[in-house]
């Protein structure tokens, strides 16, 4: 008779149940794995042989088989080791055990029996937890991520024997989290917006980024703060939700970056290198593992020498821009990945720097200037809202100035204006102003009269394309907001063009 383990899988970043029928039969000496298994979960047959052994078990000298089912489905990962093990030593009846339909194993078994962290543990739960699974047998290193499930029962070992210790005489309590939803905080961050002198204009545009969640690129001359503004953003953003932070951590769950926080407390900032490939961008590769951008997911991007970047590699960022969602597609399968971030690129605006600069003369010919300018696509800059300069400072702007305003301070006017999203898109399956599509900008970005005159002059004079007027909308959306104003007025919509102009030319 076939012994059947739950086990479970991810596919993208959510969980896939598996089963794992064992089947011990007289015969040659064998041990088969079937059921689509990938190279990490064939080699699986010499740990499972060596650490039954080695926890002082006998290994059957018989024809074993274990199948992964479903079979369509293919398996990568190490989670397979214990419910293998398990499942052949009950198969074989050196342990007993009467309730497997209630429990789901998971973990990777070293010679000696030891159980060794896995990837993707938290999608697990989270799947097994909607198949009304609540009890769930891990290794030590994954009971923290695993107890962030309400709900969820999560039984911490060591090793094999322990394991099968605690079947016999289940003599344990789940885990206990030290943490919940009510720890998630936004204070614990190492860069402050009072440490950056000046640049109020950059500052201001940097608050109305994060207040609304629109994409934002910083140019000008190098050494004039654009990585310490970018650097700084996190530090004003709101903080996580619950269900955000859960989104965040089965991301970094699956691709193995989550440490022993257990469920992340604030929203990620990834600054690829510009050496970066589409893959390390976007995700993808053999096993289709989530790229930087889903890293950022609900938290910031920062693009660093933005231009430096290949172009192939920028032009993969326009789908994400634009839908949120990356979605992969391979010969080994198809999956989609989160990729709701806030893009923060900067850039120097020609190879020297210092185009535009009252610090130093450019010795760029317009050339040279638009050659450098040209990674930057016309649809991609389309997908930018915010454009600002920030230029040097002079010595008499930083001698004797005091510290400038605190992210504290920032953030509490972006909470608000977020508070304001939040109320108004209730009935959306949205929370910022960015994410409104057309219908919703019609519904909600409601113009003065004089501020209607104004932006229809504008349509006219630089013939907007549809998308520009939309962003320019949200925008200005975004500033009443800050300004706590139900109507946007004239001054918001001012505002809003003034950051529509990149390198002395109009985006809008």
């Amino acid at each position: 008779m076939a012994i059947t383990i739950n086990t479970a899988a991810f596919s993208g970043i959510d969980g896939v149940l598996v089963s794992v029928e064992i089947d011990i039969t007289s015969g040659l000496p064998s041990f088969n794995i079937v059921g689509l298994p990938d190279t990490s979960v064939r080699e699986s047959k010499e740990r499972v042989r060596s650490a039954i052994i080695n926890s002082g078990f006998d290994f059957p000298v018989n024809r074993i088989t274990v199948n992964l089912a479903p079979a369509d489905l293919r398996k990568d990962g190490s989670q397979f080791d214990l419910p293998i093990a398990i499942g052949i030593l009950i198969a074989t009846e050196q342990i007993k055990f009467d309730e497997l339909e209630n429990y789901i194993f998971m973990g990777e078994l070293s010679l000696s029996g030891e159980l060794k962290k896995v990837k993707g543990a938290l999608p697990i739960v989270i799947e097994g937890m909607k198949n009304n699974i609540k009890n769930y047998i891990v290794p030590n290193n994954n009971a923290k991520e695993c107890s962030i499930v309400k709900n969820s029962s999560i039984y911490s070992f060591n090793d094999l024997k322990q394991v099968t210790a605690f079947l016999e005489n289940k003599d344990m309590l789940p885990f206990i989290p030290t943490m919940d939803e009510s720890d998630i905080s936004a204070n614990s961050f190492n860069y402050d917006f009072e440490d950056v002198v000046g640049q109020e204009s950059a500052k201001r545009a940097i608050e109305i980024a994060a207040a609304g969640g629109h994409n934002i690129i910083l140019f000008g001359p190098p050494g004039s703060g654009k990585s310490m503004i970018a650097y700084r953003v996190p530090s004003i953003l709101p903080k996580l939700s619950y269900d955000e932070a859960l989104e965040v951590t089965k991301v970094y769950s699956v691709t193995g970056n989550l440490k022993e926080e257990g469920l992340i407390k604030h929203r990620p900032f990834r600054s690829p290198h510009h050496t970066s490939s589409n893959v390390a961008l976007v995700g993808g590769g053999r096993n289709l593992i989530p790229g930087e951008i889903s890293l950022a997911h609900n938290g910031v991007l920062f693009l660093d020498e933005l231009l430096e970047f290949k172009k192939s590699v920028l032009e993969v960022l326009r789908q994400p821009l634009e839908d949120k969602v990356i979605r992969i597609s391979r010969a080994t399968g198809c999956t989609s990945y989160p990729a709701n971030f806030m893009l923060v690129g900067a850039l120097n605006p020609c190879p020297c720097g210092y185009y535009g600069s009252d610090i130093k003369q450019c010795t760029c010919s317009d050339y040279e200037r638009k050659r450098y300018i040209s990674k930057l696509s016309g649809p991609l800059l389309d997908r930018i809202d915010l454009f600002v300069f920030v230029a040097s400072l002079k010595y008499k702007d930083i001698k004797g100035k005091k510290r400038g305003e605190s992210s504290t301070v920032i953030r509490k006017r972006v909470e608000l204006a977020r508070q304001i999203q939040k109320d108004r898109f209730s009935k959306e399956n949205i929370y910022c102003n960015a994410q409104m599509n057309q219908k919703l900008i019609n519904e909600y970005c409601q113009l003065s009269e004089n501020s209607g005159k104004l932006l229809e002059k504008i349509y006219e004079k630089y013939h907007l394309s549809n998308r520009a007027y939309s962003r320019i909308l949200k925008l200005s959306r975004t500033i009443a907001d800050l300004n706590c104003r139900e109507q946007i007025d004239e001054k918001d919509v001012i505002e809003a063009i003034q950051y529509r102009k990149f390198l002395g030319e109009n985006i809008i």
